[in-house]
């Protein structure tokens, strides 16, 4: 009996490991489909409430979902223009920069020859890397090229396919009742429910975290004197959805432009000091009062989910696969037999 017990365990973890290598294999060459898809379907996450909303006071169901994806579209091109114009505004500097950054690589050739490091050496160092990265030149600027057109093409199918996610939301609906015939129905409707708002309040809530945050880094970067606040700000702001690596990732530019700028130890040192205190607040204030419900999910399988969706998806996937852990969360929490998979992902909450 022991041995069939355990013959029926190995089977099963064998065909779990069959289903994430195919899953993966299947996600990896299927991106160019999946990943529209999963941003569309994330969107559709967020305008279903205000769909709803906009319906109940007697509004078409197409026209509800235009109007709401229109705001959206018009939201994001500002924070995109806002962006490109602090862009824009950086690199008119950059002919100052460059005679900084001149004298700076100057000061550090002096002590590399000070510390026993020939300028014949230094020469010979520096026409490796120019002739390395020469050599890869061409394939980023293909890989550049066609990023761009599939970029391009995303910013097409995205809404297109939000469009139709809305709008065919209840042949979807019916699709999921013969996916799962042995569950209640009403039982399905509900957690599907209950996960869009959830998701949804936790969007909105996540994007009042980031205005908040970014708003806040701001001030203390103008505060310092640091060039271009703004932008430095809100990229802060934003990649502090990568825990704890975010956040120095998007100090280390501040940190760098102050040091060449000032050329003093105590700039840099007061950027840390602002996003270190910034940080505090956005974890022990700012966050449990904007975030309702936060979706639960242990820390290192959110790591693991944006190295797996790097992997697969490259930057969209790192994007994406947080979500979907949290969604896959939430959808664990609110079923008992997906008791075991709750508690991996993260505290259970059920």
């Amino acid at each position: 009996m022991y041995r069939t017990g355990k013959g029926i365990a190995v089977r099963a973890n064998l065909q779990l490991l069959q289903y994430i290598v195919y899953g993966s294999v299947v996600l990896f060459f299927g991106r160019d489909i999946f990943i529209p898809i999963s941003f569309a379907l994330l969107i559709s996450f967020i305008l279903y409430p205000v769909c709803i909303w906009m319906q109940r006071r007697g509004m078409g169901k197409l026209t509800a979902i235009i109007i709401a994806l229109s705001l959206l579209i018009i939201v994001g091109l500002l924070l995109v223009v806002l962006l490109v114009t602090q862009t824009l505004s950086f690199l008119q500097e950059w002919p100052v920069l460059q005679t900084k950054l001149v004298a700076v690589t100057e000061e550090i050739s002096a002590l590399m020859t000070d510390r026993g490091i020939t300028k014949e050496q230094q020469t010979s160092w520096i026409y490796s890397v120019a002739n390395q990265a020469g050599g890869k030149a061409l394939q980023v600027v293909s890989n550049t090229i066609s990023a761009s057109v599939f970029s391009a093409v995303m910013l097409v199918l995205i809404p297109v396919y939000a469009i139709l996610i809305l709008y065919y939301r209840d042949q979807w609906m019916a699709i999921i009742y013969r996916i799962f015939p042995n569950e209640r129905r009403d039982s399905l409707r509900n957690m599907v429910t209950l996960t869009i708002q959830t998701y949804y309040n936790f969007i909105m809530g996540m994007g009042i975290v980031y205005l908040i945050v970014g708003t806040l880094n701001s001030i203390g970067l103008l505060l310092l004197g640091v060039p271009h606040a703004i932008l430095f700000g809100f990229i802060a702001s934003v990649l502090t959805f990568i825990p704890y690596v975010g956040i120095t990732i998007g100090s280390l530019l501040p940190i760098a432009m102050a040091w060449i700028t000032y050329d003093s130890i105590w700039y840099p040192v007061g950027i840390i000091g602002v996003f270190t205190f910034v940080q505090y607040l956005e974890a022990n204030v700012i966050f449990p009062l904007a975030v309702s419900q936060r979706l639960n999910v242990n820390t290192f399988v959110m790591l693991v989910a944006i190295f797996a969706g790097g992997l697969l998806w490259g930057m969209a996937g790192m994007i994406l696969f947080v979500p979907f852990v949290g969604i896959l969360k939430l959808v664990a929490d609110h079923n008992p037999r997906w008791k075991t998979l709750s508690m991996m992902l993260g505290q259970h909450t059920g």
